[in-house]
């Protein structure tokens, strides 16, 4: 089982309450060895789609970014003009990191969970639970561990990853993607088919 440690206090929106904001390539960055994955996704999702999808504003997208939160793993924006490109796994990150700000989780934590949350398996990701006392965040990879936590008074709210990924298909099945490779617009994309393949393929 993991979790995070206690943390710095953050903003309702996701920006930092003190100091100034992390660099970018803070521990929100994926590790190397999960960036094969995701660079071979074939659609991507520009700015306002992945927003509208995670249910948050460009303002915390485009902070989020800039501070190595939340990066767009396919494409970053490079320069005046130029268009970010999230993976369908960054898109549920990002609504994952909503609802831990919803909580009152720390902006600190949030980066650790996020780490986390990049390491992980397309099928160990879907199959994950969170759950947090508001201050710590631990990770549940079965009813057992979810049920020990709630009985030790560790766990006051879950998010159960599953439920937010079909959530993020669903939001994006009505949206537009990109392909990766053309730059061609695709109209009404339906990413968990690819995503299937991917999880056989890592399976």
């Amino acid at each position: 089982m993991w979790r995070t440690e206690v943390g710095v206090r953050s903003t309702g929106d996701g920006m930092a309450a003190e100091g100034s904001p992390p660099p970018t390539g803070s521990p929100g960055r994926a590790p190397e060895a999960d960036a094969p994955d995701q660079a071979s996704d074939p659609v991507g999702y520009r700015g306002p789609t992945a927003c509208s999808a995670a249910g948050i504003t460009y303002r915390q997208l485009d902070y989020w970014a800039r501070t190595g939160l939340v990066e767009p793993s396919i494409r970053p924006a490079y320069g005046s003009g130029s268009q970010r490109l999230y993976s369908f796994r960054d898109v549920v990150v990002l609504k994952i990191v909503k609802r831990l700000l919803d909580t009152g989780v720390s902006l600190q934590n949030i980066r650790t969970a996020v780490q986390h949350l990049r390491s992980r398996g397309l099928t160990h990701l879907a199959q994950m639970t969170l759950m947090s006392d508001g201050a710590t965040v631990y990770e549940c990879s079965s009813p057992d561990e979810v049920v020990n936590l709630l009985q030790g008074g560790q766990g006051v709210f879950g998010i159960a990853v599953g439920v937010v990924w079909k959530d993020v298909e669903g939001a994006l099945s009505e949206l537009h993607g990109e392909h990766v490779d053309t730059g061609e617009t695709i109209v009404g994309d339906h990413p968990g088919d690819e995503l299937a393949r991917r999880r056989n393929r890592v399976g």
